[in-house]
């Protein structure tokens, strides 16, 4: 059969839409080249804000018309909707999906599929699973067969889950309490997609940098960067990241193994949310402008050339046009190297949901919002007029527009022209031009080539 997964929210919903695909790949399903063709379609689905509630909602009330024309197709949701207690809600109200999967748990739809299989469908998927493991040295993840060498970042998740309960969050209650993942699992995954031709890998957790925190004696993220590490100079892995992190978490042993390690790049998610320490409070951050100033000149101390990023909520309830201020000049002050911004969002069962008033109204924080966002653009020129003329290395990942298309170590992106294919190689790249958004260049000729130049312009 063939299957579509239609994936909303954060990259962990990415990654766990990876996992499910590589189940249902060992068991001898394929990608659907259009999700029209498929016979299974799963929503995996974000409630982190309404709109994506919302939009998944849709997507599946969509496939509900769709389903009554066509019985025998299989419905499946997946992630924060369903969570970790609500399965027999959204049963009740979505009656016509067939499966129902907590997030980064395929093993709902595993299970239902084995049991429409007859008995030798079910030996000849597990003979094909098998041989496949073994095909990439019983690695615990296959790619779909197109994104086979052509994949070239991918998420590997190391902890699950979030105990932190930021009063605004919904995550604890839907993705549960925090969980590290063992160090042999997270290097069977990182290893088999390096062997499948991925690149580059970021590391994910609600809150990264407390891997290994609920483990007696365990490791922390600092230990497990030096062990993958070790994988990628094995496989030819050329990149490693991770987020998003905490400011109460990130110790000076984690930035300095981040500018020790030359494939850890030093490029650093570190939310903010607020620029205010009464609405940090209302929000259970746990620390102060002050400290996360410390902490941002800290890291930039300790690891070179470092890009920082960080998230900011507008709207939260109480913020005064003071506060919102506050943030607008701690953002001038910082000069961070991205900001996710969001409006926000009552969700159900939160601590704000239950004893805030939201009184921000809603067109108060879109304007907030674009005032942030006018305001980081100009940033953003600023910074990256710093790169005029460099050259850079840039980790190609497609192309786009007659333009190939890759990163920097910085996470910054990058445009450039040429006939060779360098899709998931590093090419240094001279920049040319910079805007807040990204950048484009040319790769620099050789010597050789531009002693001719000069010899046939003279």
């Amino acid at each position: 059969m063939k299957y579509h997964i239609y994936n909303l929210g954060c990259q962990m919903n990415t990654a766990d839409s990876q996992s499910l695909a590589s189940e249902l790949e060992k068991m001898g399903h394929r990608a659907a080249s259009e999700p029209d063709e498929a016979d299974i379609y799963v929503v995996n689905t974000c409630v982190v804000r309404q709109a994506a509630e919302d939009k998944g909602l849709g997507r599946l009330y969509a496939l509900n018309e769709i389903k009554k024309q066509q019985p025998e197709k299989i419905i499946g949701v997946m992630g924060c909707m369903v969570g970790v207690q609500d399965g027999l809600k959204v049963r009740k109200k979505l009656p016509f999906v067939d499966v129902v999967m907590p997030p980064s748990d395929p093993q709902p739809m595993v299970d239902f599929l084995r049991s429409m299989s007859t008995q030798a469908e079910v030996i000849e998927q597990d003979t094909l699973a098998r041989l496949q493991r073994d095909a990439i040295q019983d690695g615990d993840l296959i790619l779909p067969q197109h994104e086979q060498g052509n994949l070239i970042s991918a998420h590997v998740p190391i902890v699950y889950g979030c105990s932190h309960s930021c009063s605004f969050c919904i995550i604890p209650r839907r993705r549960g309490v925090e969980r590290s993942r063992s160090v042999g699992e997270i290097v069977a995954h990182v290893r088999s997609l390096a062997l499948q031709g991925v690149k580059e890998v970021t590391l994910l957790g609600q809150i990264v940098d407390r891997y290994g925190k609920d483990v007696e004696d365990g490791p922390d993220l600092a230990d497990l960067l030096r062990v993958v590490h070790g994988v990628a100079e094995e496989t030819g892995l050329e990149r490693i990241r991770f987020l998003t992190s905490h400011p109460n978490w990130m110790t000076d042993k984690l930035l300095d193994t981040v500018a020790e390690l030359p494939r850890v790049m030093p490029h650093i998610e570190v939310p903010v949310q607020a620029g205010h320490d009464e609405v940090l409070q209302r929000m259970k951050r746990g620390y102060t402008i002050e400290q996360y100033r410390q902490l941002i000149a800290n890291i930039r101390a300790r690891i070179p050339d470092v890009a920082i990023h960080t998230d900011i909520i507008v709207g939260f309830p109480g913020e005064t046009h003071e506060q919102f201020r506050s943030t607008y000049d701690l953002l001038d002050e910082l000069k961070l190297d991205k900001v996710h911004l969001a409006c926000y969002s009552a969700r159900p069962h939160t601590v704000s949901e239950r004893t805030m008033e939201d009184d921000v109204p809603e067109d108060e924080k879109k304007n907030r919002l674009y005032i942030l966002d006018d305001h980081q653009a100009e940033i953003l020129a600023e910074i990256n007029q710093r790169f005029l003329g460099r050259v850079m290395p840039v980790l190609v990942e497609d192309e786009h527009k007659g333009k190939w298309r890759g990163r920097t170590p910085q996470n910054k992106l990058v445009f450039f022209e040429d006939a060779a294919d360098w899709r998931g190689r590093i090419a240094d790249v001279e920049i040319t031009w910079t805007g807040p958004w990204s950048m484009q260049g040319r790769l620099p000729m050789t010597q050789p080539q531009r002693d001719l130049d000069l010899i046939i312009v003279s």
